[in-house]
């Protein structure tokens, strides 16, 4: 985390005294002394708030919550499931492709970066914001999940109509507070290799997302990646 947060306007005032908590000083002492010690972090600390500063709280429509970014050399950028241009997608955002084209017609991608979603007001967070390089899950527990707890219930709480995808366990236990009421809740299981044949393939959340957007006056999410 880089000494000076630089954080999108409509985030900074719903979080900004978090970050005079001690756990969130803790946290940022946790990767001061990681990087003293010569670990590499992913990702960089310019990126760790890229999910926040890429959707502003005003424009959020849609959020997908992850886990953990990326482990590997290049990957991860501050989207959850995203990585960069050029890099292999790996087989959860595979299978998240292949749902979309059974559910919207959409043709895969050749690309796995989901820059131009999140700039559509898909919000696209992990619960954790960092990692060490070749650890998965090493910065669980530090943290990050109560910043990110906060930026949901602000989302829960001060905006209206929103569509929450929740896959996997993990999500919809972060997720469990959500008033479904005031948003549409949609959960399935995982995108992975492992859970995605038990309910996530023909989920159809990219079209309902849609449909609940359009019925409630917004714009949909053009879901189609392809230049």
């Amino acid at each position: 985390m880089a000494e000076t947060v630089q954080l999108e306007p409509g985030w900074l005032g719903q979080l900004q005294a978090e970050f005079e908590k001690p756990y969130m000083q803790q946290l940022r002492a946790f990767l001061q002394a990681e990087k003293s010690r010569r670990k590499v972090i992913y990702p960089k600390g310019s990126e760790m708030f890229n999910a926040l500063n890429s959707t502003p709280f005003e424009q959020v429509k849609v959020i997908i919550l992850g886990q953990d970014p990326y482990h590997g050399s290049g990957q991860a950028h501050g989207l959850c499931f995203s990585v960069r241009e050029g890099v292999q997608p790996p087989p959860s955002l595979l299978n998240i492709f292949k749902e979309l084209r059974d559910d919207l017609g959409i043709a895969l991608p050749d690309h796995g970066c989901l820059q131009a979603w999140a700039e559509q007001g898909v919000l696209l967070l992990n619960s954790v914001l960092s990692v060490e390089r070749g650890k998965a899950a090493s910065h669980q527990g530090r943290g990050w999940e109560e910043f990110t707890d906060m930026a949901i219930a602000a989302l829960n709480a001060h905006r209206q109509n929103l569509v929450f995808m929740l896959w996997g366990s993990y999500a919809q236990r972060k997720g469990q507070f959500i008033d479904n009421q005031r948003h549409l809740v949609l959960k399935a299981p995982h995108p992975s290799p492992l859970a995605a044949h038990r309910g996530f393939f023909g989920c159809k959340h990219f079209s309902q997302a849609n449909h609940y957007l359009e019925h409630n006056g917004l714009s949909p999410i053009d879901w189609s990646l392809n230049h």
